[in-house]
């Protein structure tokens, strides 16, 4: 067993029993959510309507399919990138590299997909697989996750993250403990970040587009309006796929359960959570209502990328023409702080933009049911407590700058209210 870091990090999301908690809450949510959209009551609380048995979970033909989605994937990572992009210094002063490919394997994952279909590719079959997939795509981030523990056990300190590492199984399984498994160039962390799950979820959105067409007709202006803000996500997320290099996942998480269950299997089943409830239950939108969700789409979308990219270019270049003029506060490490443009309005605008465009992706879906909220009030929870997480480190690592700066920009994500 490799030996401990130096000072632990102080335990996160309640310790080793919160872990297991989660461990055991996180799964059991994805499968009440695929169960409630299909139920004629759709109820977010209170118990599903039915509870399947291990016929309707298990099934070769998904396990086939999954293994597939992944080894596809796979495969689309490992060719010739764009660009390839450096990550952060790490302990050992050393920098990993990272193949900038992302849209790439979007686009042609879309072109496979559509020669498949025009082959004859059963696409709107894929609906009535969602839960043995996610059964298959949860025992994969388990075994996954023990195979990433048992990694961490020979890796060099110096590969270790700074949360993970507390001594107790259950709570560095769930956290992770290697900040980057790798074997020789395949990432594990950074290739499932933004690949099979994400692509994975406009797939199925476009799979619950083609069913409503089959049982209706023709999708709905509510399906068409989820899909087309949900791909746009996407697509942003990784066209600028190297600006993931500086977040908190990549730079300061442990690659554990935690991460490994989000992106292979939460992200998947339950961001398309919205376009599988329109599917059972369709929902009659007009034209005037459905352009006042595209403008709250478009407003969100706007201050999510317009914050993002300030910080980026300010990140890569601070002398750079549109950033150059924006008023900075110096840290001891160096660095430095931007205070004003979208960084001077809250300390984390970003977030801003992706609550707004979670509430215009719930919209379509009507108000008559909690349900397809339940996104937007999940994210609400995991910004506000990993801009608590982000608060602390920032604090520890700029000290009194960073006191400055929340005196200079009082509120985290909300203007005026939070």
């Amino acid at each position: 067993m490799a030996p401990t870091q130096g000072p632990r990090a102080p335990l996160e999301f309640g310790g080793p029993l919160g872990a297991a908690a989660l461990l055991l809450l996180l799964p059991a949510t994805m499968f009440h959510l695929l169960l409630a959209a299909r139920s004629g009551p759709a109820r977010l609380l209170g118990p599903p309507a039915y509870l399947p048995g291990l016929e309707a979970l298990w099934s070769p033909r998904a396990l086939l399919l999954w293994l597939a989605w992944l080894g596809l994937q796979a495969a689309l990572y490992l060719l010739p990138a764009r660009k390839v992009a450096e990550g952060q210094e790490l302990k050992d002063e050393s920098r990993l590299r990272y193949p900038i490919n992302g849209f790439q394997a979007l686009v042609l994952t879309a072109l496979l997909v559509g020669l498949g279909m025009s082959a004859g590719l059963p696409l709107g079959a894929l609906p009535e697989m969602l839960l043995p997939l996610a059964f298959v795509a949860t025992l994969t981030a388990f075994i996954f996750s023990l195979f990433l523990y048992m990694k961490a056990q020979v890796a060099p300190v110096s590969a270790l993250a700074p949360g993970g590492n507390s001594g107790n199984p259950i709570y560095d399984f769930f956290l992770g403990r290697e900040l980057n498994p790798r074997i020789c160039f395949f990432d594990f962390k950074y290739f499932c970040e933004l690949r099979p799950g994400l692509i994975g979820w406009v797939l199925i959105n476009m799979a619950l587009l083609m069913k409503e067409a089959e049982l209706r007709g023709s999708p709905s202006l509510a399906m068409w309006l989820v899909n087309g803000f949900q791909l746009l996500y996407v697509g942003d997320a990784l066209w600028h796929e190297e600006a993931i290099l500086t977040t908190m996942d990549i730079t300061h998480d442990g690659f554990g359960f935690m991460l490994a269950f989000g992106d292979i299997a939460w992200v998947p089943f339950t961001y398309s959570l919205q376009a599988q409830f329109l599917l059972h239950h369709p929902q009659s939108l007009g034209l005037p209502m459905a352009s006042v969700i595209c403008l709250i789409n478009a407003i969100g979308y706007y201050i999510f990328r317009g914050a993002n990219s300030q910080k980026n270019t300010f990140r890569k270049n601070p002398s750079d023409p549109r950033v150059a003029g924006l008023e900075t506060i110096s840290t001891a490490t160096g660095r430095k702080l931007l205070v004003s443009g979208w960084w001077g309005m809250v300390r984390h605008p970003n977030y801003l933009g992706d609550l707004i465009m979670a509430l215009a992706w719930s919209l379509p879906c009507g108000v008559s049911h909690l349900l397809p909220y339940f996104y937007l009030l999940y994210f609400t929870a995991l910004l506000v407590h990993r801009e608590a997480r982000d608060e602390r480190q920032c604090l520890q690592k700029y000290g009194l700058a960073w006191q400055e700066y929340c005196r200079r920009v009082p509120y985290r994500i909300m203007p005026y209210i939070y």
